[in-house]
């Protein structure tokens, strides 16, 4: 069985997907971009300041869909620029703090919707 998930505690979705999507004991969650949800605009300041936007997001997606950052097994990282990549590390590894991290993978790209320098998508278990 599969069910979408949606909070309105993460930006809705900027198209035709859903914020995360629960099949089994699996939560899938879309890409986060730094988005403010109360704003809708994309958060100033510098790629931590954005980075940590991002993962306020993709933990209201988790709680949503009852996980949490904990019970993440992979992330995906989209940069569009590598230069920013130890900056990223530093705010990302605040929220994974107890056990092992995730597995992860991590990218430059040319670009991200709407002009956004960071977006990550991630993969959980559901309790």
């Amino acid at each position: 069985m599969r069910e979408a998930i949606q909070t309105d505690k993460a930006p809705a979705a900027i198209g035709p997907y859903s914020q995360a999507v629960k099949a089994g004991n699996m939560l899938f969650c879309s890409g986060q971009i730094p988005i403010d949800p109360a704003s809708g605009e994309l958060v100033s300041g510098d790629i931590a300041a954005e980075t940590r936007q991002v993962m306020r997001n993709l933990g209201a997606v988790l709680e949503a869909g009852g996980s949490s950052f904990a019970a993440v097994v992979k992330c995906n990282i989209w940069l569009t620029d590598m230069g920013s990549f130890a900056a990223v590390n530093e705010v990302y590894g605040e929220f994974f703090k107890d056990g092992a991290p995730p597995a992860r993978a991590t990218v430059e790209v040319s670009a991200l919707p709407k002009g956004a320098r960071i977006e990550i998508a991630a993969i959980a278990v559901v309790a």
